[in-house]
């Protein structure tokens, strides 16, 4: 698992968070930043996606 999945994961995890005491809390900013959090972690998380299904299919073509 390439890191950037890993460190996407814990990006959503948090702006999950920041949203949610954003929302409980009345602070519109936080709220935002906590979704923008969001969305950053799933772009990293896709390109962890796309350097693994890179990596795997050059260790497919390199076997006999």
């Amino acid at each position: 698992m390439d890191r950037d999945r890993k460190e996407g994961a814990v990006k959503k995890t948090v702006g999950k968070i920041k949203e949610t005491a954003g929302r409980l809390f009345g602070d519109r900013k936080t709220e935002v930043e906590g979704q923008r959090d969001q969305v950053e972690g799933e772009i990293q998380n896709t390109v962890g996606g796309i350097k693994d299904a890179v990596r795997d299919a050059g260790r497919d073509r390199r076997r006999p």
